[in-house]
């Protein structure tokens, strides 16, 4: 169930495309914990989900969790429950029901056929090996884990192609440059031109499913979340995701973005690369170990008491916020 305190969201007639939503915006602070159910909390997700639930409480604010199963057949059945009683035998407690993202397809498309409507998006029918053969073509080459940079071939029209997918268009009509700047209360100033980055990004995918980007960018605003705590990995993801809420009227959340737990190899540590799952049956030594990682002190005693205590001392890091 959405949280209705913060946020009154009310779509216009797609015809208008004045507008698309209207918001209704109070002060209070809401946060939120967003794990993918691919797998058990580790440690790496761990250290986000502390620094999201410090930052709220030492904002006296608001901290939801949103299950992001988006992405289906990714998700492994029953993990988003086992992830919810993690957190809750850390004492991570949130203070609404959990969302899933598998439940809103419609308020994704709502918010497609909007942009759609708006002259923000276009169809896209080009596969994975089209668009290789398309950068091949321009002398350019794929780096490997880095993005594929839509050439945009389907911008101008489908050639005959049938449609697979549905791309954003970063060179549209908005009121704003595809170049965003934005500030990271951690990393500081940032700066991306999203069609140099990455191109134009898809928002529904060929299977059908809809892109992470999207289905984000609706939760943050139908959940009215004016904070976002998360990894640094997803850093990069924040100038697409600020593009789609210009274009959808919605307010861009602060970012804090934690530093990263890394493997004995120097990569990520995640559910991929084998990253075993958390200890809850000794809460505040696992709370202890992502403590130490976001600079707090060890503590002693109660995990009730370390928690208090490192809600006082968050209150001098990254902060004001």
């Amino acid at each position: 169930m959405l949280s209705s305190q913060a946020w009154s969201w009310r779509w216009l007639r797609p015809d208008t495309c004045s507008a698309v939503s209207t918001l209704c915006r109070t002060a209070v602070y809401i946060g939120r914990f967003a794990p993918s159910p691919t797998g058990p909390l580790h440690a790496g997700s761990l250290v986000a989900a502390l620094a999201g639930w410090l930052d709220a409480r030492a904002h006296a604010g608001r901290w939801l969790v949103r299950i992001e199963d988006v992405d289906i057949p990714r998700c492994a059945p029953g993990v988003g429950q086992h992830i919810l009683v993690q957190l809750q035998s850390l004492g991570l407690r949130f203070d609404d029901t959990p969302i899933y993202q598998s439940r809103r397809a419609s308020s994704y498309q709502m918010a497609l056929d909007a942009l759609i409507a708006c002259g923000h998006v276009y169809p896209c029918g080009c596969s994975r090996k089209d668009i290789a053969q398309a950068l091949q073509a321009q002398g350019l080459g794929h780096e490997r884990h880095a993005e594929w940079i839509y050439p945009g071939t389907c911008r101008t029209g489908l050639q005959g192609r049938p449609a697979r997918a549905w791309r954003f268009d970063c060179n549209g009509d908005l009121e704003a440059d595809p170049t965003v700047h934005w500030q990271d209360r951690r990393l500081g100033s940032q700066i991306q031109n999203v069609a140099d980055a990455v191109g134009d990004f898809v928002l529904k995918r060929a299977d059908g499913l809809y892109a992470y980007q999207l289905a984000v960018v609706v939760d943050d605003g139908a959940q009215g979340i004016t904070h976002v705590v998360r990894g640094e990995d997803l850093a990069d993801n924040t100038a697409r995701q600020i593009l789609l809420q210009r274009a959808l009227h919605l307010p861009t959340p602060t970012y804090l973005h934690t530093p990263l737990v890394r493997a004995a190899d120097g990569e990520k540590l995640s559910k991929q690369h084998g990253a075993p799952a958390l200890d809850c049956t000794t809460p505040l030594a696992t709370l202890n170990i992502a403590a130490r990682f976001l600079g707090l002190p060890t503590q002693q005693g109660t995990a009730p008491d370390a928690l208090a205590f490192w809600v006082n001392a968050w209150r001098g890091l990254y902060n004001p916020a």
